[in-house]
């Protein structure tokens, strides 16, 4: 095998001015195969070859032909390193052949789950596809237990394709929205259904913490011009990087959860940003789910316990279901769960108390509703509450305002997590899913204090 490359002899490359190159999360690029990395912007959008590859350093283009893409190393003084990793996701290819999966982009909250380029059709194990490759290579990187190791880690640029409307139309392709820098979180070995054949397949799935811009929220892209440049070392390319990410190339994994982007404002959602767009698949799938469950609606507090969990589960926590209530008197708590937290050998367990409510997809919760829920908790414990419609603006306000320990599950959540727990455990098959809650319920409720999910 080769050894690394780098992109160009950098000596040849003209000075750049001293100007920063930003982008923010949210800006829309021109991104065109063929356009020059000259001008700054393309039919008045900014040109994504200036961006993130000016004309002036006369380097190669870094493109986003496929999902997962880089430039070639850099043998800098002190080691080789990759400049960079860049991700494009196609929402509206997915489910299609060249991307059967459904990458999930949380933007406000700092979160996406993003799922590698081994198809259905492809042969082989998951690493063994040039993207995958790739984010082995750097989720090693980035799990670095020194800074040495991090310093060398590529970050990840985001970017998703985006519908803009020029001249009355609407343009599907050529433009791109970037979504930020991202550090791997986690990374794990999956195995997804083609929604297409109903083939099983391997993959890579990705959780990845998009960092903070700091006060300006942007990223200056000269930051990638130094990771690209054999002249200097590791650490040097680190002086136009983003505070939160030299923050956690100091401190590692600690660091995450104070460096992650989080849009304060965002905390409040409309109730269309809570349920599937209209005419979706995932509308017809939760309309799917409230007419089965409407008049058997105590069955849906055996979906709503199984729904929780799996969101539990997927943020890392150690969950454990533990029984439904009965139907009569539950006061406000249809489910009983437990967290442990802390490690094996070091941890405590956190009673959750769960409540489920299967509406019309267009009703909302009110603050009453949630407020029963929030009345049964002790010191300690959280609530969880589930429904097929969504959560009316005072409750989610009165829930920030007063900081209750309370995770709010509306019907977009709901029908994304039903739809992996179908393809990952029934076939494919919901009818099988649904049908597992009403014969299951039964065994599933008792009559226990919730405090007893502890000794569990």
């Amino acid at each position: 095998m080769d050894g690394p490359k780098t992109d160009v002899a950098w000596a040849d490359a003209a000075p750049l001015t001293d100007e920063p190159r930003l982008a923010f999360v949210g800006d829309e690029l021109r991104y065109a195969q063929g356009a020059n990395q000259h001008d700054v912007e393309l039919d008045g959008f900014i040109n994504y070859h200036w961006l993130i590859s000016p004309e002036a350093l006369a380097l190669p283009k870094i493109m986003l032909e496929a999902g997962i893409n880089a430039p070639a190393e850099v043998v800098g003084p002190d080691h080789s390193r990759r400049a960079l990793i860049a991700i494009r996701s196609s929402p509206w290819k997915a489910g299609h052949e060249t991307n059967p999966w459904h990458d999930e982009f949380d933007l406000d909250h700092g979160h996406v789950r993003y799922f590698g380029d081994h198809k259905p059709s492809t042969v082989g194990l998951p690493g063994e596809t040039k993207g995958n490759r790739l984010l082995l290579d750097a989720a090693r990187l980035h799990g670095g237990t020194t800074r040495e190791e991090r310093l060398l880690a590529p970050p990840l640029f985001l970017f998703r394709a985006v519908t803009v409307h020029r001249g009355g139309r609407a343009v599907m392709k050529g433009y791109v929205e970037f979504c930020g820098a991202a550090i791997i979180e986690r990374l794990e070995h999956v195995v997804q259904r083609d929604p297409q054949t109903g083939r099983s397949f391997p993959n890579l799935s990705l959780d990845l913490a998009v960092v903070s811009g700091g006060k300006i929220d942007g990223v200056d892209f000269r930051w990638i011009d130094d990771r690209r440049n054999p002249m200097l070392t590791a650490a040097e390319t680190l002086r136009h990087a983003p505070e939160s990410w030299n923050r956690w190339v100091k401190q590692g994994r600690i660091a995450i959860p104070g460096i992650r982007r989080r849009v304060l404002a965002s905390a409040v959602r409309s109730s269309k940003d809570q349920v599937p767009a209209g005419g979706s698949t995932e509308a017809t799938t939760l309309q799917t789910l409230y007419q089965f469950y409407d008049g058997r609606k105590h069955a849906f507090e055996l979906l709503a316990s199984r729904v929780a969990a799996e969101v539990f589960r997927e943020s890392g926590a150690r969950y454990r279901e533990g029984w439904l209530s009965r139907s009569s008197g539950d006061g406000g708590v249809d489910f009983i769960g437990r967290i442990d937290m802390g490690s094996l050998k070091a941890s405590t367990p956190v009673v959750v108390l769960g409540q489920a409510k299967c509406i019309q997809p267009t009703s909302s919760v009110s603050p009453e509703q949630v407020a029963r829920v929030v009345a049964r908790l002790r010191r300690g414990w959280i609530g969880v509450y589930v429904t097929t419609g969504s959560f009316s603006r005072q409750a989610q306000v009165e829930i920030i305002d007063d900081q209750y320990p309370v995770v709010l599950i509306a019907g977009g959540t709901l029908v994304a997590t039903v739809q992996r727990m179908v393809q990952a455990n029934y076939g494919g098959d919901i009818e099988a899913l649904l049908a597992s809650t009403v014969d299951e319920y039964e065994s599933a409720v008792t009559h226990r204090r919730p405090e007893e999910v502890i000794s569990l």
